[in-house]
């Protein structure tokens, strides 16, 4: 693997685990964060950060297998340019649902 592909791997890992540092001291709570300014732009500029790392793997080898990675760029790219039609829900639903997988797939591209 390309020096520059393990970068952004890593770039998506870090993302993934400031993330979740966002939720060290409380439970996750859907509510919680909905209600949560700060938190959810912190999520989402990180979200942001993840497509745009999982964009330039794309572009840098096409033949690279991550499991939804058109699907991260697509929500990376709705969070920039349709700021105003996000879902918390969505974003959620990413955090709870989709952050965990692509946190062990990241994992072990780096192990290998």
């Amino acid at each position: 693997m390309e020096n520059e592909i393990k970068a952004w791997l890593f770039g998506i890992l870090n993302a993934i685990m400031e993330i979740e540092s966002f939720f060290l001291n409380d439970k996750k709570d859907f509510l919680k964060y909905k209600n949560d300014l700060k938190t959810k732009r912190a999520v989402e500029r990180n979200i942001e950060i993840i497509g745009e790392a999982m964009n330039r793997i794309l572009k840098k080898d096409v033949s690279f297998v991550i499991t939804n990675s058109r699907k991260i760029v697509d929500v990376r790219n709705r969070i920039i340019h349709g700021y105003d039609s996000v879902s918390d829900d969505i974003i959620w639903g990413i955090v709870i649902r989709h952050l965990p997988l692509l946190q062990k797939e990241i994992e072990g591209l780096l192990d290998e």
